[in-house]
């Protein structure tokens, strides 16, 4: 929003300075972006008259001049054809920059001839691309006087930046009653001389698109005579970056920057009939003021008359129906368009104006019929004519609302201690009428031009302030206009005044931002990708049929209103969803799947529960290459992974047991679980049944592992301190024990654990037997233990009886012998 400071005081009796003025407007909200002082490049330049103009001794196209600018007769070398005697010029004296080209003059001498400054072109001032000689002034333009001062560019532009939900600044009236309202001068008042109308106007509105605009006004005013406008006029459009154009045009544009009332004014002899409608766009090709040409969508309001759309509603106007220097009756359009239709339409066409600015952020509703009469007076006033009377559709909106203030919400929001009058005159300068009030409560009027703030729904301003009724914490809304008094009432005071509070000091190490539970399932999701399976996500429902094959589909977990027929049925774990896509891959000609998901499996009993997998599957074969491969995968592939995922969740192996009762659709053979003592169950492993493979149409074996991890505790932390590294060497020993074919490995590597912890550092299982040497029912297993000393070197003795612990232990466990 740009205006200058003579067109603010057109509105506001002040004699603040430039920088009181910026100041304030920061301090209110309305912050500015730039001052531009159009004379400050001027300052220097001087009204000069030119006492004699003789030709140059050695120059043809040379003149030397005699000038008088105020301070005696300066020499001057001027290559300007008009350059000449009697002449009024802009003068620039040693020493001052010249914008067109940016340089600083000197004292110099030209062919022999003393030059003591220069006389200026337009193009060399910066006003424009004339070159062909100086410029020319008045005759009566004051030798000597600066020539900023008497060409009225001393005059500062003011850009502010205007937040989307004050349109009612969008005017230089309405930044004119923020700064008086602020202290800054006293608001001029404004109204509009009404305009009586002789006779009906030529044309008459009709709303068929009632949603887009409830009422317009337009009048026509006829014999007029349409061209430049005044000096005043148009020197007031190009201060702020305005192009005139012609009176008619370039008062439409003066009212919707200084009061922020867009208007447009039509030719009434370029109308087809005698009808405007106003209706939706039906794909008619309009061609607007900008040269360029669009297609109007049902979606947006356009103007029409009998040949079609002339107009975008409340955006821009066409070619067709604009006013030129040819026009001599007018009629002139004052409308209250739907913002949000206004907005869609501008960035689906990627137009921008003035006018659209406005109408988006909303516009005073009751300003039409004093805006239309304003346009009017001032068309009669530079163009003549004579108006008709006002033709309308529709009819002015209710915009008629109340909001209430308590006053401990200006500390409780705003941490401002401000005493409840100074708070009710505060909003009385900017035009809320009071209509209640006690001694914790106020209640205004919303004056028409404050779009922004909103309405309280529960107090109903018949019945008056209801003093003893707080806003209720889920009325939104109220709260919302309660917000946006107090807002006003700070931004007067200066947004600047508001005391600063520090935020709470924060530690300084940050906690972390995931739980441990999420910082393991992050753990073991990286873990499974480097083990070479690729992540899924799949859905946490499948058949139930397929459903009761990886457990049970209880009735509690059947889906009532399922996303297709095949996905009635929660899922018991993700390995079966995993499965499921192993098929499918395997039907598209990719039989080898490595896959992994953590997600949820559910079940019902004791009653419905969700509870977090990891699940993972390896199904085809390993990759073929030089030294072996091809194989497929087996039960101890899906162990492998299980007990990595574990051991990298904190979990201690050594304390882990397998036992063979894993669920049914496992292979009862070839299968296990790993516990954590008798009842917990942290993981499954195996091969899947040979059935289920069969009912999902995919070949064999596949292996499949869970882990539970919602079963896996909470690492405890422990003080991290230097490792534990013996300074003794460790020393390893074999066993073979035969034992009965029916205990189970674990049973053998759980007795050499506990033989001698203290020295006892590993124990691991490196062979089995079973043939010929030993018995029919017998097999022999062969492990490796660790002994590490920690106090002293270990001696042959102590070797010996550590051994001797160890066969005893195992024996005494399993029945095992040692193998001979």
């Amino acid at each position: 929003m740009k205006f200058t400071l003579s067109w603010l005081r057109t509105h506001l009796d002040t004699d603040a300075s430039v920088q009181t003025i910026a100041d304030t407007l920061n301090a209110i909200g309305l912050e500015v972006e730039s001052i531009d002082n159009r004379g400050a490049a001027f300052a220097a330049f001087r009204v000069g008259h030119i006492v004699s103009a003789e030709q140059h001794p050695n120059a043809d196209r040379l003149r030397a001049c005699q000038v008088d600018a105020g301070q005696g007769l300066l020499s001057v070398v001027c290559g300007a054809p008009n350059a000449r005697a009697g002449l009024k010029v802009v003068f620039a004296p040693p020493g001052a920059v010249i914008p067109g080209s940016g340089i600083t003059l000197k004292i110099g001498e030209i062919r022999g001839v003393k030059s003591e400054g220069m006389m200026l072109s337009a193009r060399e001032m910066g006003l424009g691309d004339d070159h062909a000689g100086i410029v020319e002034l008045p005759a009566d333009a004051p030798v000597g006087a600066a020539y900023a001062d008497w060409a009225g560019m001393n005059d500062p532009v003011f850009d502010i930046s205007i937040t989307p939900n004050r349109g009612d600044a969008l005017s230089v009236h309405g930044v004119a009653r923020d700064l008086a309202a602020a202290g800054l001068g006293t608001l001029r008042a404004w109204a509009a001389a009404p305009v009586a109308g002789q006779g009906a106007s030529a044309i008459a509105w009709k709303i068929d698109f009632p949603s887009a605009c409830p009422w317009i006004l337009g009048r026509t005013v006829r014999g007029l005579r349409n061209g430049p406008s005044p000096a005043w006029l148009a020197d007031r459009l190009t201060s702020i970056g305005l192009r005139p154009i012609n009176a008619l045009v370039d008062i439409t544009n003066f009212f919707t920057i200084d009061l922020g009332r867009p208007l447009h004014v039509f030719d009434v002899d370029k109308i087809a009939g005698t009808l405007l409608t106003l209706r939706p766009g039906n794909g008619e090709i309009l061609a607007a003021l900008n040269g360029k040409t669009y297609v109007a969508d049902p979606e947006d309001c356009v103007i029409a008359d009998a040949a079609g759309a002339q107009s975008f509603a409340g955006v821009m106007g066409g070619q067709a129906t604009g006013s030129d220097e040819t026009t001599t009756s007018v009629f002139i359009e004052c409308a209250l368009f739907d913002p949000v239709r206004v907005s869609l339409t501008g960035r689906r066409h990627q137009i921008i104006s003035d006018a659209r600015q406005r109408f988006e952020r909303g516009i005073d509703p009751a300003l039409l019929p004093a805006a239309l009469d304003a346009a009017t007076a001032m068309v009669i006033e530079l163009c003549g004519g004579t108006a008709s009377e006002v033709a309308q559709a529709g009819g002015q909106p209710a915009w008629q609302r109340q909001a209430s203030l308590r006053f401990a919400r200006l500390a409780e929001l705003g941490g401002a201690d401000i005493a409840p009058d100074d708070a009710v005159a505060g909003l009385a300068r900017l035009g809320f009428s009071v209509t209640a009030r006690d001694a914790t409560h106020v209640q205004v009027a919303v004056p028409s031009w404050r779009n922004d703030i909103a309405q309280t729904p529960w107090l109903d301003p018949a019945a008056g302030l209801q003093a003893d009724r707080l806003i209720p914490p889920e009325d939104c809304a109220a709260i919302e206009a309660e917000a946006d008094l107090v807002e006003e009432v700070l931004r007067l005071r200066g947004l600047d005044a508001i005391v600063p509070v520090s935020l709470p000091r924060l530690a300084s190490v940050p906690p972390a931002t995931a739980t441990p539970r999420q910082s393991r399932t992050a753990l073991a999701r990286r873990l499974l990708a480097g083990r070479g399976l690729a992540e899924c996500v799949t859905f946490s429902f499948l058949d139930s049929v397929t459903a009761a094959r990886f457990g049970a589909a209880p009735e509690a977990l059947r889906l009532l209103n399922p996303i297709a027929a095949d996905l009635d049925q929660l899922r018991p774990t993700p390995l079966a969803t995993l499965a499921a896509a192993a098929a499918r891959n395997h039907a598209r000609g990719f039989p080898d799947s490595l896959l992994f998901e953590i997600g949820p499996g559910f079940i019902a009993e004791p009653e419905a529960t969700q509870t977090a997998i990891a699940a993972g599957l390896r199904a085809g074969r390993t990759p073929r290459h030089w030294q072996g491969g091809g194989a497929a995968f087996s039960l101890f592939d899906a162990k492998s992974d299980a007990q990595a995922v574990l051991a990298a969740l904190g979990v201690a192996l050594d304390g882990i047991s397998v036992t063979a009762d894993a669920p049914a659709h496992y292979h009862p053979g070839r299968s296990g679980v790993l516990r954590q003592g008798p009842k917990l169950v942290l993981a499954r492993f195996g091969e899947l049944h040979p059935s289920l493979l069969a009912a999902l149409d995919l070949p064999g074996p596949v292996a499949g592992f869970e882990i539970m991890l919602d079963a896996i505790a909470d690492p405890k932390r422990r003080r991290r301190g230097p490792p534990d590294l013996p300074p003794f060497q460790p020393l390893r020993r074999d066993f073979a024990f035969v034992l009965a074919q029916s205990v189970p490995a674990e049973a053998v590597l759980r007795a050499a654990r506990g033989a001698e912890r203290t020295l006892i550092a590993g124990v691991t299982l490196f062979d089995r037997y079973q043939g010929e040497h030993v018995g029919a029912d017998e097999v022999s297993i062969a492990i490796e233990v660790t002994l590490q000393p920690r106090a002293a070197t270990l001696t042959d003795a102590e070797i010996e009886a550590a051994c001797d612990k160890i066969v005893a232990a195992v024996g005494k466990a399993t029945g095992a012998r040692l193998r001979g």
